[in-house]
């Protein structure tokens, strides 16, 4: 029997009236979170949810300290992953990212306030660290059509009355993204409108404990969802045609079963179509005795992406010798790329000294090295050498700093590509690889 979770008649008693996480014990609950499934399969491995209420005093803080630090009288957010490190709150996420509807300021001396759909401010309401909620920054045209010029001028004046109280008067206002009459109606008003990306992207670095306890259960929940996905292709070649979209739908679905919210990019394919890399899934059957390799891209539970790769080997034969050698090249690349991970290392070091791949695979190599995760992807960018640019990317890691270390191994012309990614942890003393999901060992050669 599933434990932690009531349903709508009674309050489980080993946990009153909350989850595990903190949140409320109510399946009736606003804020969307991990299901019974996925507190279940933690409680057998003995991971530890978060404290969410920690988690969001601890990017309050961060953020508002960064504010500070830069001589910001404000920071104003559009981009809706980062409304949902600002407040923990979603709504519509993926029509967000095309039609900002959304936006928060965040003042230097911690003043949080949301503009949401108008009929939503419950959306947020479990979060005592905003202080109020509005409706009005939805300056795109679909929804003002040829009026957006007064609407952006109505909230620019808000936010001026706002940073007038709540950021000591300071017009220094960071911006992450922001619509053009949004941007005009804001420099009309006497902002001067400065970077937020650079606040935010560093501000969202480095993780909290919580944000580790998070990412540490996100972790196995993507695994469990991919573990589903490899039954699937497994069971279905030879023993029944399955497609690339039949197997990708299979960690879709087993994501949201375990609270898990939307997949980025459809990077999964199948023998010759992994060659090229960065083909999307589509309709064609996996064969028999071919490479299906894949990029997970997945935001799952509590927002956290999991972004890991793994290829495999389908079929009743052993893969060629080329697929093997080519495999234990790829482990080779990140298993030595993540070896040169610990606090202090500056990115630079990292770019110069990393692993060298063999001239047939330098054209088709992935696009980076490594790059942070948290949300989704972020900073900091690892380039190649010949694709690194000097002065773009100057800090060091530290500890809390999470990365994805890469390889693609795909030969110039080939008709195969092999895809590897983990997840790795800065620790106070090095790193801590999160990626527990195993590689093909038939690939490997055993």
């Amino acid at each position: 029997m599933l434990q932690h979770f009531r349903d709508r008649r009674k309050i489980d008693p080993t946990r009153e009236d909350v989850l595990a996480d903190g949140s409320p014990n109510d399946a009736d609950r606003v804020e969307i979170g991990p299901t019974a499934l996925a507190f279940c399969e933690w409680d057998t491995v003995g991971l530890v949810a978060p404290d969410l209420a920690r988690m969001r005093w601890y990017r309050w803080d961060r953020l508002t300290s960064h504010i500070v630090a830069r001589d910001f009288g404000a920071v104003l957010m559009f981009d809706p992953l980062n409304i949902r490190y600002a407040t923990d709150s979603t709504n519509m996420q993926l029509w967000n990212t095309h039609n900002l509807f959304r936006a928060v300021l965040l003042c230097a001396d911690g003043y949080m306030v949301i503009w949401d759909y108008k009929s939503v401010p419950f959306l947020s309401e479990f979060n005592p660290l905003i202080r109020e909620r509005r409706s009005g920054a939805d300056l795109f045209y679909f929804d003002r059509g040829d009026k957006v010029a007064e609407a952006a001028a109505r909230f620019a004046q808000e936010l001026r009355d706002l940073v007038d109280e709540h950021g000591g008067g300071n017009m220094r206002l960071a911006v992450d993204k922001i619509m053009l009459h949004g941007l005009r109606a804001l420099e009309a008003k006497g902002f001067q409108v400065l970077d937020g990306e650079e606040l935010t992207e560093k501000c969202r670095a480095i993780k909290g404990p919580d944000e580790i306890l998070a990412m540490r259960c996100a972790s196995h929940a993507c695994e469990q969802a991919v573990a589903a996905m490899e039954i699937a292709a497994r069971t279905g070649v030879p023993g029944g045609a399955m497609s690339e979209d039949d197997i990708w739908a299979v960690l879709h679905a087993e994501n949201i079963r375990r609270g898990g919210e939307w997949i980025e990019t459809r990077l999964l394919t199948s023998g010759p179509r992994t060659n090229p890399w960065f083909q999307e899934c589509g309709p064609r059957i996996v064969q028999n005795n071919e490479i299906v390799a894949f990029d997970t891209d997945l935001i799952g539970c509590y927002g956290i992406c999991v972004d890991i790769s793994r290829t495999w080997w389908i079929g009743d034969q052993a893969p060629r010798a080329d697929m093997v050698d080519a495999m234990k090249l790829a482990r080779e690349h990140i298993d030595h790329n993540m070896a040169m991970l610990k606090p202090g290392t500056a990115f630079r070091d990292l770019v110069m000294n990393g692993h060298q791949l063999p001239d047939s695979c330098q054209k088709q190599k992935y696009g980076l090295m490594m790059h942070g995760v948290g949300l989704c992807d972020e900073w900091p960018l690892i380039a190649y050498p010949d694709q690194h640019v000097e002065g773009a990317f100057e800090d060091m890691l530290h500890p809390g700093m999470v990365l994805c270390v890469e390889a693609l191994v795909s030969p110039e012309g080939g008709d195969f590509s092999i895809k590897l990614e983990d997840q790795v942890l800065i620790t106070d003393t090095g790193h801590e690889n999160l990626t527990r999901y195993p590689f093909d060992e038939r690939l490997m050669g055993n």
